[in-house]
């Protein structure tokens, strides 16, 4: 709820003064479905309020802002509604709030975070960046400003704003030309200028984010790995028992797993425990408990008694499947594949190249689609029968594979059946060269990456579109209507909004300039102008030609948004060099190509273990959860075994890479965090005897009402 709350008051702006045209609603009715929505965030925080408590309300800081911005809405909006006019409402930028705070926007709160924590360095280097550019603009103005033909350093101000856009070099080399023309000597001023501001003093910037970002990145998983012992320690200290003191037993870590994750079935529960309990003993000791989190997260299967899918078939049909397994895995197989995606690529370059302007798709198939996708289909039907179409689908690269070569089809189908509107299903056809990333192990690590980092970035994304909203209202609020065509006649950039027909000879010339389309006239465009302005090529044409037809504080507004958004992406660059870097060293320190197949345990349970986890359990909780355990004896019985294999997988995430990179630092943590908690807690036994006659005395009750 909270979270289509939060949709639903950013989407307002859509409807509200400056509207998008189609979307554009009464004021009656966007100001009704505010309140409603506010309505509803009342009500989402008194409830918090009555579960935390009024005292831990009012300490939480962003629960606090968060009120108070729903208090200034809530006013608002019943202005709007009783005036039935809108007025400057800058304030709808604050309304990113509801969303940040939504329980699904974790990373986003994360990622302002980090942006807040990565602050002081970077202000330091900003600052620095500042200081020379004043510096610089002083100089300029002295040096260019009696060349009445140069407008760039004829006052001060001038000098100051023409030197910060040339630090994104999107007015060069037009602001050094007037100058050089008169003095080639003048050339030095703006090199010595690039050469200190663009490249030192931004790359120093770039690289003292970075350093920041990788400590802090360090820090917290450092936070994180000893916040995880330490609860591992009082669970363990939680579940063990006077007669038990060495371990916890099965009844009660099966009881904390009841807790920890609900929807687990017995089976899981048990392959848990046992996966845990390395030394073999009816008892999981701390040791053993302290790979906890790395355990519970395995997903259980029954290893398969056959090597392949078609071992049982008759004679014939195995030794068929069998020579086209090793066909599809032999190496031959792949660098034959791998020449036809290249020549493929080939011939779609030379068949681009040869088309001229208009209608691209011709209602003849052509005979090399054909011919392709036949290869390509051929393909993926031998490592279908050949792999079976279990392990087949279990790779990432032959998912991508097979959706490439059905993209691929469905557009012949477009092609062949002329559905113009699928037409666009052709334009995937070089999608299929992406395969060729596989020959090289350094592409791999490449798009490995990315693929990890997709989730990361994404929510990087969503923070940088929320900046994006806050400054689209700020701009919507004061330059909306203002940019039009022909405007901006008295500024420098009126050539770029010019629009007017003219007759040269016997024809009609039409001059026009598209920049007056950059305009904060909605939402919608707010954001395209907002992208121009973060790609900084001629963003500086934007700005005047809003600040002719406003005032000079107008600059303020771009150059502050120019700042913000350098944060955000120099945050993004970092964390996308911390990331491949990680990656490199992981990879050049662990030589194993284990990280390819994620973790991966074996465990090997007997028929006699599994009956008597089923008594255990018939006895605790009755016969409903023995299910999937009757079904493991069911098996073995059918095939006369006394044992049966599970392996447990799942992805390898950053922690676990980090867990190896950070291998010799971990234990200097874990030894510095014990001499800190014994200085903290006094001791008061001296020996484990003591713990098991003292400790679980007061704790025996609680490990008893886990089961």
């Amino acid at each position: 709820m909270e979270l289509s709350t939060a949709l639903l008051l950013l989407l307002l702006s859509l409807c509200e003064a400056p509207a998008v045209p189609m979307l554009r609603l009464g004021i009656f009715v966007h100001a009704t479905l505010e309140l409603f929505a506010l309505i509803v965030v009342v009500f989402e925080l008194s409830m918090k309020m009555r579960w935390l408590g009024f005292q831990t309300f009012i300490r939480h800081k962003r629960t606090m802002v968060k009120t108070c911005v729903l208090f200034v809405q809530f006013i608002e909006a019943i202005v709007v509604l009783v005036r039935q006019t809108s007025h400057v409402r800058i304030t709808r930028a604050l309304r990113c709030i509801f969303l940040v705070d939504c329980r699904y926007c974790g990373a986003v709160r994360r990622n302002l975070r980090q942006i807040f924590q990565s602050l002081p360095p970077f202000i330091d280097i900003l600052l620095l960046l500042l200081f020379f550019m004043v510096i610089f603009a002083i100089l300029g103005f002295y040096l260019f400003s009696p060349n009445h033909s140069d407008p760039y350093f004829n006052t001060l101000e001038n000098s100051l704003v023409n030197l910060f856009v040339l630090l994104t070099t999107s007015n060069f080399p037009d602001v050094m030309m007037p100058s050089y023309a008169r003095n080639p000597w003048s050339c030095v001023f703006f090199i010595v200028y690039l050469s200190i501001e663009l490249y030192f003093i931004m790359n120093l910037l770039l690289a003292v984010v970075f350093d920041t970002f990788n400590d802090i990145e360090k820090r917290k998983f450092k936070s994180l790995l000893l916040h995880k012992r330490t609860a591992i320690q009082h669970a363990y200290r939680l579940l063990i028992t006077k007669q038990r003191p060495s371990g916890i037993s099965f009844k009660h870590f099966e009881g904390l797993l009841r807790f920890y994750k609900p929807r687990m079935c017995a089976r899981e529960r048990y392959l848990t425990f046992k996966a845990l309990n390395q030394s073999n003993t009816p008892l999981v000791s701390l040791k053993d408990f302290y790979n906890f989190y790395e355990v519970v997260g395995l997903k259980w299967k029954a290893k398969r008694n056959r090597e392949h899918w078609f071992d049982d078939l008759p004679r014939t049909a195995f030794l068929i499947f069998k020579g086209i397994n090793i066909l599809v895995k032999s190496r031959m197989f792949q660098y034959t594949m791998y020449t036809v995606v290249a020549v493929n690529g080939i011939w779609i370059l030379v068949e681009t190249f040869m088309l001229q302007g208009g209608n691209f798709f011709s209602r003849n198939v052509p005979w090399s689609y054909i011919v392709f996708l036949t290869i390509y289909g051929v393909e993926l039907l031998l490592k279908t029968t050949g792999l079976g179409p279990v392990e087949y689908l279990s790779s990432g690269w032959n998912l991508f594979d097979f959706s490439v070569t059905l993209f691929a089809f469905l557009g012949l189908m477009a092609l062949a059946f002329n559905m113009e509107p699928f037409y666009f299903i052709v334009v995937l056809r070089p999608l299929q060269l992406l395969r060729l990333f596989k020959l090289k192990k350094r592409y791999r690590n490449v798009l490995d990456t990315m693929f990890e980092l997709f989730p990361r970035m994404a929510s990087l994304g969503l923070t940088l579109l929320i900046f994006y909203y806050c400054f689209a209202i700020v701009g919507m609020e004061f330059f909306a209507g203002v940019v039009y065509p022909n405007c901006c006649n008295t500024s420098t950039v009126a050539d770029a909004y010019r629009w007017v027909n003219h007759t040269v000879g016997n024809k009609t010339v039409v001059e026009e300039g598209y920049y007056y389309l950059n305009n904060f006239d909605n939402i919608l465009n707010s954001f395209v102008t907002l992208f121009e302005l973060t790609v900084v090529n001629d963003w500086y044409i934007i700005m005047e030609g809003v600040t002719s037809q406003t005032t000079h504080w107008s600059r303020l507004y771009f150059m502050i948004f120019y700042i913000v958004t350098m944060v955000v992406m120099t945050i993004i660059v970092a964390f996308i060099l911390d990331a491949f870097v990680f990656r490199m060293n992981y990879t050049r320190k662990n030589q194993d190509s284990e990280e390819d197949n994620g973790i991966v345990l074996e465990k090997e349970i007997s028929k006699e273990e599994v009956v008597g986890i089923i008594e255990l359990y018939k006895r605790i909780s009755g016969a409903s959860e023995t299910t999937q355990l009757q079904r493991i004896v069911s098996q073995m019985d059918k095939y006369g075994q006394m044992s049966t294999v599970f392996l447990g997988r799942r992805s390898r995430t950053k922690s676990d890479l980090s867990m190896k990179m950070y291998e010799e630092e971990i234990q200097e943590w874990y030894e510095e965090h014990s001499r800190k908690e014994e200085t903290q807690t006094p001791l008061q036994e001296p020996a484990s005897a003591s713990n098991s006659s003292v400790k679980p005395l007061s704790l025996r009750q609680r490990s008893q009402t886990v089961i």
